[in-house]
Formats: structure tokens, C-alpha cells, sequence
């Protein structure tokens, strides 16, 4: 049984080792790859007699496809052993040690792994004369017109540098660019790329040095092949700097396993925010002597890790596409999925975002599927495995009623939208219920989308008003399973508390299209009351910092409704009554803008924001130039690094109190 088990693997993993690496076509996601590599290896080690020679645990990568000429690489471009979590981060740790017959701590140095394609550059005389593929790790393929046409790929080094040596990095794609490129490809009738990976991959195989350079790819060094720059890892990456290679500045070094664990969950937690792929963090001993003590296997170093993330994107089965109704009336087609684990959770259902998205993706009941998911993000479907697709597999046709209400839908001129119209529509109602009790808007504590549809089954809730009046309802309530007194208590409070929620939050609240949480800001910075703005005309609003001509329409339609003015004036009766927004309280941080970042101790982020804007100061989402501080807590990550990387002045919580004036926090 295992000997059969293992020729399969054997086989089966290459098959896909040549599908990713040469034709750019996976069909199975990086952590399925994975699972099954490992199950190989598992095997070899309990039956080492029935290893075959071609086994990929012996290889890198695939052999070359044969459309390029054939190059040697002077120095073998080995493979790295993966870690998945922090336990088998302290083994890699206490597998160094014991080799080096040490208990102090090792110096390690951590770098980003960038999901790209690994390239080494060849220079002599400090010019560029030869660009070739990883290949299968001892030959690559020959692409020096296609790489020169790459950004961060010197054709001349500067200063003093050797004779000839080898350069090696990562090729990729940055998020911004992969947007750019797509939208082109689009435009003129082309196939979408699946991922910046492999259209970073791709794009280094092209026949036409023209078609690599419309991909718009990036390189990154992380280290030599053949020479020898420095004593160091660390040295090694800055002397390439030095030389006009572009330079990352969210590398750490690390002394011992802790500040490796540290470091992985810093990276992780700011995964989702950098320019680019990753996935996961590699871990290189520093020192290169110390490298050379501790050697290498058949395919990779000893003294290096690969600390793998979970998989961003997954591969699983679209069982159907439905249609949701969101609060403004939009329906938007909802992928309905085979679960599978994809970014550290098991995923359901991907948004498809529009019709439009729909139709270029072309996605069909039957198909597999890529899913992705970054961080926070709404999982979301990247495109079908056409491959695979079944030959009855059927194109989605988008419905002309409302899946809810049955009301016909329609679809604004210039707008991919579909929308239906009808304000009486159950999902509409709901969906704004929700928006309406939510943290950003009203922040009703307890009163959550399940609780909202219990409340609503019994007819408690029918609008928004009425959820002023759940009080009636008190002793039902407390009747109710996993209710009781104290939570129904706690409930009606926070209903209470909600009456005089600041004007901003109150019309953000009212779910108005177009109308976010900083334009509902900006609104009540000017117009100061409900009264104000139902008072507000189209040339009023136009005035706003921000607002467009669409905006400004949809805010005096919706004032100007006879519902929603019915709505406001119940909604007062049952004693709404926002607080206006004040004006700054000082001028401390007039002019500045300041961002957060990590855990804060002493009071929330929102918080903390608000301080900024009472005290005549912006606070931001993310670092810049224009960045004038950066409050940085314990887990901050990759805006710290940038803050760094720019040179913007980083402050700790402390310090940022200490600034404050005195009875700010009172």
C-alpha cells in the first residue's frame, strides 16, 4: 500500500510541479500542494528503500519547457523546508541549535516571502549579462531581454562591486499594477490573469520582450548564487542596495525563536496591506559562516526555513450562483461553495461584486474555483479552473425580478448595478436594520443580524423606529431562551444610549447611497442638525469638500422622501435625538495627520481618532509622505515598517498621551 501511495504522490507532484512552474496553470492551491509534499516526505522517512529517484522531495521546481535556451546555474538554487505555525518555528529554531551545539540564541534574519517567480541575474564588469529561470534548481531557462525590461533590475550597478557574481530574487506583480494590467487585457477582449503570480511567472517566459514589459513586473533580490559580497545576510542585502537594487526595509533581524515568532505575527497580521503578494516569511541564519557549518540537503538549506502562512487562495467546487439584496436595493450575484479553508477560515460563500464582474469571470454552477481571501477581506471569487469545467456547466443569467420581493429590477443608465426599487422589499428592510444597529453607525450593543431576525420573526421589529420601542416588549424578552433579565437590560440601555449618538453617526446610520462614514462626517460638519439637512438643496450639498454631483443628488432625494421624512419625525417622537458635532477643542494637531497602528492599551482606536479630530487634526488609514506621526502599539506591523521606510516619526502610546493636554482623557 505505501509503495503504491508513494508512486502516485511521486507522480501526481509532478504533474502539478510542471503545471506551476512551466505552464502556469495550478489546479490545485498552494496549501493542497503542500499537504500532499508533506505526505511524501512522511513516507520517505519511514520507508527511505522505496524513495524514487525523481521524486520531488530530490528536485526543485520542474525541468525547463524547452522554448528557451538551457543555462547551468554555477550555484544550484535549492528549495527551502517549510514551517506552518509557531511550534514548528521553535523546531526549526532547536534543529539549528543542537546542529551547532549551542543553547544561545541564534541571529536570524527574517525577510518576506514573495509569491513571485525566483530569478538569478548574472553581472560582470557591474553589467547585466545573463537573466535565467529557477528551472528545476540546477538548470534554468535563459531570459535576459525578457528580465531587462523589469523595474528594481539594474542593467549597471553602481560603486565598486566584483568582477562576476550572481544576484538572486523574486520577480512579481504588484496589486496595483495586477489591476492595471487586467483592466488593458480587458479592454481588449483578453483573458483576465488568474493572480499576480502567475502573470509575474508568465511574463518572464514570453517570446516577445514586449509582452513581458506590458506586465509591468517588479524585482526584489534576497541573495546571492555564485560571489560573495559581505559576512552577512543583512550585509549581503545591503550592499545590493548600495549597488541601485531596490531595497525592502520590512526585514528584521532576529535573535531567537521569540522575536522569530514575534516577527511572523507582525508580518502576518499586516499581510493584507502590502503592495504585494506574500506568503509567508522566510527565515535565513544570518551569519554566513555559521550557513556554511550547517550546510545543505539534497534540496534546500539547512539553515534556512520557509514559514508558510495559510493559503489565500483555495480551490473548491461552485455549487451555485444566488442573489443578494443589499439595503440601497442592489442585487449582487453571491457564489454558493463547496466550504473550504482559504485565509485562516472555512468560506461558504465569495462575492462576485456585480454583473459585470460576473460576466468577465465567467464563473459557472459546476466549476472549480479559485477563492481568495486577504486578511479582513470579503472572501471573493478570482476565476473559474476552465480545465475542469463540466461540458454542461451553463453561463448565468441574471434574474429581472428581485429574488425577495418579485418587484422587476432595474439597472441606471452608465451604472452595472441591477436594483430594485421597491422600499417595502423584506431584504431591503432587514439589511438596513442591520446597517443601522451596527458598530460604525449607531453601535447598538446586542442587537446583532441574528437578534435583529428573531425580533423581526416575532414582529417586534418592522423599521428602524421601532427598534425605540423594543421596550414594550420587555418582559417577552425576558422570557426568551439565552435572554433573561440582565441581557434584556443590557440591550434596552445601549437602545437608550443610542438616542443621542453624535449627528455624524446618526446620518450614516440612516444607510443613505453614496453616503459613508466620512461623507456623513463631512455633512454634519456643515449643516450641524438633522433640521439643516433636511433643509439642504442640491447646490448646498454640491458645496461639500468630496461630494460629486451623483452623491449630492441621492442625499436631497432621499431627504425630500415623504417616507423618510415620516421615518425622521417618528424617530424624534420616540426621542432620537443626535448631538451635533463639535467643532475642534484645539489646534495641537492643526494640519497634521496622524495614524494607528498595533493594540492600544488605554483607550480604543476610534478613540484615539476622535482625540486627533477634536484636537484639529486627520487621522488616517494608512502612511505616506504626508504622514506627520505614526502611534505604534505592541503586534503593529507593516505600517510601522513603512513609517520607518519613509522616515516618518513613530510614537509610542505613551508618548502620543504625554502630548495631550491635560483633562483630554478625563
Amino acid at each position: 500500500m505505501s509503495e503504491s501511495r508513494m508512486k502516485w504522490l511521486v507522480a501526481e507532484l509532478n504533474r502539478h510541479n510542471r503545471l506551476y512552474h512551466t505552464e502556469d496553470q495550478p489546479e490545485i492551491s498552494d496549501s493542497e500542494y503542500d499537504a500532499l509534499f508533506r505526505e511524501l516526505v512522511e513516507l520517505e522517512a519511514s520507508h527511505p528503500e522505496l524513495r524514487q529517484a525523481d521524486s520531488p522531495t530530490q528536485r526543485v521546481g520542474a525541468a525547463p519547457s524547452g522554448g528557451f535556451k538551457e543555462h547551468r546555474h554555477a550555484v544550484p538554487m535549492l528549495s527551502l523546508d517549510n514551517a506552518f505555525g509557531e511550534e514548528e518555528v521553535r523546531a526549526f529554531d532547536e534543529r539549528v541549535r543542537r546542529s551547532l551545539e549551542t543553547e544561545e540564541p541564534v541571529e536570524y534574519l527574517a525577510e518576506l516571502k514573495f509569491d513571485g517567480a525566483s530569478i538569478s541575474l548574472t553581472y560582470e564588469g557591474g553589467r547585466l549579462v545573463r537573466a535565467t529561470t529557477r528551472g528545476d534548481g540546477t538548470t534554468g531557462e535563459v531570459v535576459t531581454a525578457n528580465v531587462k525590461s523589469i523595474r528594481g533590475v539594474p542593467q549597471t550597478l553602481l560603486g565598486a562591486v566584483p568582477d562576476s557574481f550572481e544576484v538572486r530574487g523574486e520577480v512579481v506583480m504588484l496589486k496595483a499594477d495586477f489591476e492595471t494590467v487586467n483592466a488593458l487585457r480587458i479592454a481588449a477582449g483578453e483573458q483576465a490573469f488568474v493572480n499576480p503570480r502567475n502573470a509575474a511567472s508568465g511574463g518572464l517566459r514570453q517570446i516577445n520582450p514586449n509582452e513581458t514589459a506590458k506586465r509591468q513586473l517588479t524585482f526584489f533580490p534576497y541573495g546571492l548564487g555564485k560571489g560573495r559580497l559581505a559576512d552577512s545576510q543583512s550585509a549581503i542585502l545591503e550592499r545590493l542596495h548600495a549597488m541601485g537594487f531596490e531595497a525592502r526595509t520590512d526585514v528584521a533581524i532576529c535573535r531567537g525563536a521569540d522575536e522569530l515568532v514575534a516577527q511572523l505575527l507582525a508580518v502576518e497580521a499586516g499581510r493584507a496591506t502590502l503592495p504585494f503578494g506574500i506568503d509567508g516569511m522566510v527565515v535565513k541564519v544570518n551569519d554566513l559562516l555559521t550557513q556554511s557549518q550547517l550546510g545543505s540537503t539534497a534540496r534546500g538549506p539547512r539553515w534556512a526555513v520557509a514559514c508558510k502562512f495559510a493559503a489565500e487562495q483555495a480551490f473548491t467546487l461552485l455549487r451555485e450562483v444566488s442573489w443578494s439584496v443589499g439595503r440601497t436595493g442592489v442585487v449582487t450575484p453571491v457564489a454558493e461553495l463547496e466550504p473550504v479553508f482559504v485565509g485562516g477560515v472555512m468560506v461558504g460563500r465569495a462575492t462576485l461584486h456585480n454583473i459585470e464582474d460576473l460576466r468577465r469571470k465567467d464563473v459557472r454552477p459546476g466549476d472549480t474555483v479559485i477563492v481568495q481571501r486577504a486578511g479582513d477581506v470579503i472572501p471573493e471569487i478570482v476565476g473559474p479552473v476552465l480545465d475542469k469545467r463540466p461540458s454542461e456547466a451553463m453561463e448565468v443569467v441574471p434574474p429581472a425580478n428581485c429574488p425577495v420581493c418579485d418587484s422587476p429590477l432595474t439597472q441606471d443608465e452608465g451604472f452595472v448595478a441591477l436594483r430594485c426599487m421597491n422600499p417595502a422589499c423584506p431584504a431591503q428592510i432587514h439589511a438596513k436594520l442591520i446597517h443601522f444597529a451596527s458598530r460604525g453607525a449607531m453601535d447598538i450593543e446586542g442587537l446583532g443580524e441574528k437578534q435583529l431576525q428573531r425580533f423581526a420573526e416575532l414582529g417586534w421589529i418592522t423599521d428602524v423606529a421601532s427598534i425605540f420601542k423594543l421596550s414594550t416588549h420587555r418582559e417577552e424578552m425576558e422570557a426568551l431562551d439565552r435572554m433573561g433579565q440582565q441581557s434584556v437590560s443590557n440591550l434596552l440601555s445601549a437602545i437608550e444610549e443610542a438616542k443621542t449618538r453624535p449627528l455624524d453617526r446618526f446620518v450614516f446610520a440612516l444607510g443613505i447611497s453614496q453616503v459613508g462614514e466620512k461623507t456623513a462626517k463631512d455633512l454634519a460638519k456643515i449643516f450641524r442638525s438633522v433640521e439643516g439637512l433636511l433643509q439642504a438643496r442640491y447646490d448646498d450639498l454640491i458645496a461639500v469638500s468630496d461630494i460629486g454631483p451623483r452623491t449630492a443628488r441621492e442625499i436631497e432625494s432621499w431627504f425630500e422622501d415623504p417616507a423618510n421624512r415620516a421615518m425622521l419625525t417618528e424617530l424624534e417622537a420616540c426621542g432620537v435625538t443626535p448631538a451635533e458635532l463639535d467643532g475642534p477643542v484645539g489646534d495641537l494637531f492643526a494640519g497634521q495627520t496622524l495614524v494607528f497602528t498595533g493594540k492600544l492599551t488605554q483607550f480604543s482606536r476610534e478613540a484615539a481618532e476622535e482625540l486627533v479630530v477634536n484636537l484639529g487634526g486627520k487621522s488616517a488609514g494608512s502612511v505616506s509622505k504626508a504622514t506627520s506621526f505614526v502611534v505604534a502599539g505592541p503586534g503593529a506591523g507593516s505600517k510601522l515598517l513603512k513609517a520607518e521606510q519613509l522616515g516618518v516619526r513613530v510614537l509610542t502610546e505613551d508618548e502620543f498621551l504625554a502630548m495631550l493636554p491635560d483633562g483630554m482623557l478625563s
